[in-house]
C-alpha cells in the first residue's frame, strides 16, 4: 500500500511540475482594433507556432476582461494565445 501511495504521489508531483514548466509562447503583435463591448482584440501578429498559424491580422477574444483596458489601437504588444473552449483566445499580454 505504501508503494502505491508513493507512486501516486510521485506521479502527482511530476504532473504538477510538468504542467507549470510548460511556458506560454509569447509573440509580437500590434493592436489594430479594440472592441471592449465584445471583449475582442484585432491583432496583426507574428506566426503563432503553438497554433500552427502564419503571421496575419485576426480577431481574438480575451481570456480576462481586464486585458482590454491594458491596450489601445496602434500599441505594440507581446501576447500569448491558445485555444480555449474552441476559440482562439489571448491568454496573456506583457
Amino acid at each position: 500500500m505504501r508503494i502505491l501511495i508513493r507512486a501516486f504521489s510521485a506521479l502527482a508531483l511530476a504532473l504538477a511540475i510538468g504542467g507549470s514548466a510548460l511556458a506560454q509562447e509569447y509573440v509580437k503583435g500590434e493592436v489594430v482594433k479594440v472592441d471592449a463591448k465584445q471583449k475582442k482584440l484585432t491583432i496583426k501578429h507574428e506566426p503563432l507556432t503553438n497554433l500552427d498559424m502564419p503571421a496575419m491580422t485576426m480577431v481574438f477574444v480575451v481570456a480576462e476582461d481586464g486585458m482590454i483596458e491594458k491596450v489601445k489601437a496602434g500599441q505594440a504588444i507581446e501576447f500569448a494565445a491558445d485555444r480555449v473552449n474552441g476559440r482562439i483566445t489571448v491568454t496573456d499580454i506583457k
